[in-house]
Order: C-alpha cells, then structure tokens, then sequence
C-alpha cells in the first residue's frame, strides 16, 4: 500500500471512528454543543402539539420566530439552551404547563470552514459540532488527490491573529501521535498544496514528471518511469539539482541515493 492510498485509508478511517463515537453520545442527528448562528436552518417541535412545529432559518441579526414566543434571539445560543428557553416562555406565558421541546439543526451553515486545492471535492464545509478535527473535514472533502501533498497547511485565526500551521499527515499516522489533529474553528482554510515533483527522462520507458514520495531512491525514481529503454544503462546516470534560487549542478549519484524536489534526472545511453 502506498503512503497516498494509507493517508486515505486513515482519514477515513479516523472520520468514521470519531463520528460513530459522537453518534453514540448523542444518537444520530445531535448537533452536540454546536452554537447555532446566522443561515442556519432549523426545525422546532414541542410534544404532542405538531401545530407548533417551526422550520426557520436564523436572520443576519440571529433571531428567529416562533409561535406564541415571539422573536427569539439564538445565535451564540446551544440547541439544548433554545430548546429552554422556548418552553419557559411557552410556560411562563400560560400557553403550555410542561412543554417538551426539540430543536434540530437542519443545514449548519453558519460555522463553516473552507477545503482548497488537491482534495478530491474542494468548498466549504460545516462544523456541524465544536471540536471537529482537520481529519474529518479532510474525510468529508474526500482525502487527498494522489497529486496532493503529505504536508496540509492550516490558516486560522486564533488568539485574536491570523496564524499558520503545516501538518505532517503521514507522519501524524504513522506516529499514531494525533496532537497536530487539530480542532477547527470557523473561518479556518485548509489548503493541500501539489506534491513535490522530480523529472526523468532519458532512456527511460516514460519520460515525465512525477511526485517525490517519500524516502524516494534514484533507482525507484528511474522505476516510476517505466524503467530502461533497451538501449539505457543505470551507469553514470545524472542529477541536476537546483540550490537557491540560480545555482545548477550535475551530480553522479548512487542508485539508492534520496531524490530531492525539483530534482532532473538524466539516464545516459548504454555504449554497447
């Protein structure tokens, strides 16, 4: 299994684990401790009186309305916190004595956070609970492309600063430690930039670009190339590789020798 297809495995692996585990706290469709806020879409219904059944979406000052209530101001607000106090103003109002109320979130739109670059399915995705991690919005937007990158770059605004973090996915995985799994908040963008890419050509079966894995050997790089032409030799095979932003040179590695980003690797001609 290549290091690509084990980071997808995993995302959705962890997503899955992580998402039964809030279906078993709260059964399936809680919106945990999620602070609803403006777009948001809900339905309202108080037992045994389906006439007050509500679907409303909350305004850009927060409120919505409900009958018999009134105006109701819930962003910032739980659902478990609405569901209060809409019965207490059912109650205190003489409308109903021991109202039972329930709130569900139908779209979360309010708390958003944005997937770019090379994921499978890139937009805004909802923070549908507080504490969702970088992994499960990874796993809804599809993982990473084969293109993409290990490393996934987080920008997000905490402590009052904008603030930017590149996250090891594999080495996350691998380590099995999940510190840098970070919590998300909204307005957060998570950006997965393009692998890191070598050349060969030569006499080579297919000559090309292709992305630097990791621990990638010289002669695994000619390999993913289709391997020697009938006419190519392994001998004396060459690197050119860029140091700073001018700087060129030609070097004769070994054959297990690391390939580098950006690294051009040139396979000589067999002279018999």
């Amino acid at each position: 299994m290549t290091y690509k297809s084990l980071l997808r495995f995993a995302l959705v692996l962890w997503s899955t684990l992580l998402m039964a585990g809030a279906h078993a706290q709260g059964g399936a469709g809680s919106s945990g401790d999620y602070l609803l806020g403006a777009g948001d879409v809900i339905r309202i219904q108080v037992f045994q009186n389906p006439e007050l059944t509500t679907e409303a979406r909350v305004s850009e000052s927060g409120v919505i309305s409900f009958p018999l209530a009134g105006v109701v101001k819930v962003a910032g607000m739980a659902p478990t916190a609405v569901e209060q106090l809409i019965a207490r103003r059912l109650r205190e109002g003489g409308f109903l004595q021991n109202p039972q109320v329930t709130l569900n979130v139908l779209q979360f739109r309010s708390q958003q956070v944005s997937v770019l670059g090379n994921v499978r399915t890139p937009g805004r995705y909802p923070l549908e609970t507080t504490g969702m991690r970088l992994s499960e919005v990874l796993a809804q937007a599809g993982g990473v492309t084969v293109e993409g990158a290990d490393q996934v770059i987080l920008m997000s605004s905490r402590n009052g600063r904008m603030q930017r973090y590149e996250i090891d996915l594999v080495e996350m995985f691998a380590s099995g430690n999940l510190e840098n799994d970070m919590t998300l908040v909204a307005g957060d963008v998570i950006y997965v930039n393009r692998a890191a890419q070598y050349y060969v050509y030569g006499q080579v079966q297919r000559p090309g670009m292709y992305a630097v894995d990791r621990g990638l050997t010289v002669a695994q790089a000619i390999a993913k190339g289709g391997g020697l032409t009938l006419r190519g030799t392994d001998k004396n095979v060459r690197v050119h590789r860029r140091y700073g932003d001018r700087t060129v040179q030609v070097l004769e590695p070994k054959l297990d020798d690391p390939v580098m980003p950006g690294d051009l690797i040139f396979v000589r001609e067999s002279l018999f």
